[in-house]
């Protein structure tokens, strides 16, 4: 239910305080690294990955469900390695070696389960910050990232906006509005709760709900457009679809069911403090790292009016906010 990755390391912090005031006995951080870190650690590109994906996302020949991003981090590639040291960390409440749901609690000895305590997008950013400081890098080039990897680019810029040259939130917004978000974990409670292993979320001893989670990603995988990718080497729709089936099955074999929930409820939980920075004023002060690239359409998946209004915000400020559809550009630490 919860899959290693390749040539992860892993950070661990102990005593850590959520924003609610709650402390975490121990949190621990897997993440992926490429290129080299130069000596005077000013080199680094932090890549924020997506909802189910994770530092897998920049490995050489990849996949997830976002797609691969090593057309984008590599030697001669925008991210490029050859110069920068790209970082992807797992986020916290994610099922690809960071605590989660199904890790061990150390205060019970038991699984966290659904007793995870409530995240926000800050939480998981400040898991960020704290493994920046362990690796002894103050200041990065910037941070990108598709996705919910954008929502914690932007979170970044509010959080920390001396820590970063610049931000590239890529086919995201800065936070879904409370409708979408509350929809969104009403839908996964309602299909994962009719599972018959489910028990609340403590199904770690009773089977798992593997078919519950290929039911919720076979639609995000045809969201993505895997058919379309498919219909390249298959014609028949029934080996399309059990093609689907088969990558989806593979997703949920090593994705737990918590962590979506988690990942979703933080969401849930970010939107008050950011959109209330962005838009009562107090953005117009703290966010100050100049836009690489930011939004573009994501037909109705995105909130495409709020979009419009940060990019108000940054535009009043003279920063660079493009909302073009247009090819991550390259990278100069200059």
């Amino acid at each position: 239910m919860t899959a290693p990755v390749a040539d992860a390391k892993t950070f661990t912090a102990a005593d850590f305080r959520l924003r609610s005031g709650l402390v975490m006995p121990e949190v621990s951080i897997a993440y992926r690294t490429l290129g080299t870190l130069a000596p005077s650690r000013d080199n680094v590109v932090l890549v924020t990955h997506g909802n189910t994906s994770g530092p897998q996302m920049i490995d050489p020949g990849g996949m997830t469900g976002e797609g691969s991003w090593n057309e984008l981090v590599g030697p001669g590639k925008p991210v490029d390695t050859n110069r920068y040291f790209a970082i992807c960390p797992n986020m916290l409440g994610s099922s690809y070696g960071s605590t989660n749901a199904a890790s061990i609690d150390p205060m019970t000895g038991k699984r966290y389960g659904p007793r995870f305590p409530d995240i926000t997008v800050g939480d998981i950013v400040a898991t960020q910050r704290a493994l920046l400081d362990h690796l002894g890098i103050e200041r990065l080039v910037a941070i990108v990232g598709p996705s919910y990897g954008g929502f914690q680019a932007f979170q970044w810029a509010v959080d920390y906006p001396n820590a970063m040259k610049g931000i590239a939130a890529v086919v995201t917004t800065p936070a879904l509005t409370p409708e979408r978000s509350d929809g969104n974990l009403v839908h996964l409670r309602a299909t994962l709760s009719r599972d018959p292993n489910w028990n609340g979320g403590d199904y770690y001893d009773r089977g798992g709900v593997l078919e519950s989670m290929i039911q919720i990603r076979i639609p995000t995988l045809k969201t993505y457009g895997i058919e379309a990718r498919l219909r390249d080497t298959l014609s028949d729709p029934a080996a399309i679809e059990a093609a689907i089936r088969e990558e989806a099955a593979r997703w949920a074999e090593g994705f737990d069911a918590n962590s979506l929930l988690i990942l979703a409820k933080a969401l849930d939980l970010s939107w008050t403090t950011t959109m209330s920075l962005l838009f009562l004023g107090a953005a117009n002060y703290r966010i100050t790292a100049r836009d690489l690239d930011t939004m573009k359409n994501e037909f109705a998946r995105l909130n495409v009016e709020t979009s419009k209004n940060v990019l108000k915000v940054y535009q009043s400020r003279r920063e660079a906010a493009d909302s073009s559809s247009r090819r991550l550009p390259q990278l100069h630490a200059s």
